[in-house]
């Protein structure tokens, strides 16, 4: 990730950067608007001109979260194009780096517990980003040809989910662990319950 205060970067990226750079540190609300300037190396007044309120940059740092999430799934069809099979592993690949190199645990997660209130227009991005990820999931399983792919994408979200909250609970050496070979079992299992292609005559 770039530095907040990189000279390369415009005031608003820097500013959302250090937004979400602290955001997942420290939390959503235990953070301040003039932290984030002085993080970002400009001032208040700059971020109220970028950013109408607090929870206005909230909404955009959510909304750059649903972009990595969508570039990873463009570069799974992108690096196996074709193959549901690679391309599910490199899910896999993919969440268990999530799970073990980051003790803080799901941004999005973090993000909903804090933000309460059912009409803040973050939550709306939390839920839509939430499940898009979990559909996706699905489709990919279904295409992969594997038994009851919609089950197999609920299994594989909770599992993962789970992992991330064990993780910031019991620390490195609990359940969160043994999240991979946890995965690749479940996935086996309904790879075996998934029926024999027919041969074309």
């Amino acid at each position: 990730m770039p530095e907040a205060h990189s000279d390369t970067l415009r005031p608003r990226e820097r500013i959302l950067l250090a937004a979400r750079d602290l955001f997942h540190r420290h939390g959503i609300r235990g953070v301040g608007v003039e932290t984030i300037a002085e993080a970002a190396g400009t001032n208040k007044m700059t971020l109220y001109r970028h950013f109408d309120s607090k929870d206005d940059l909230i909404v955009a740092y959510l909304q750059s979260v649903a972009v990595e999430v969508d570039e990873m799934w463009q570069d799974f069809e992108r690096d196996h194009p074709g193959d549901m099979q690679a391309q599910l592993k490199a899910w896999l690949v993919c969440a268990e780096e999530c799970v073990t190199s980051d003790e803080r645990g799901c941004e999005l997660a973090n993000a909903a517990i804090e933000l309460t209130a059912d009409n803040h227009p973050g939550r709306r991005i939390i839920e839509e980003l939430k499940t898009s990820h979990r559909n996706r999931l699905a489709s990919l399983c279904r295409r992969a040809g594997i038994s009851q792919p919609e089950v197999l994408a609920d299994t594989l979200t909770l599992l993962l989910e789970g992992a991330r909250v064990s993780r910031q609970a019991a620390g490195s050496k609990g359940p969160s662990a043994k999240f991979t070979a946890t995965a690749e079992a479940v996935i086996a299992t309904f790879k075996a319950k998934s029926k024999p292609a027919r041969r074309s005559r």
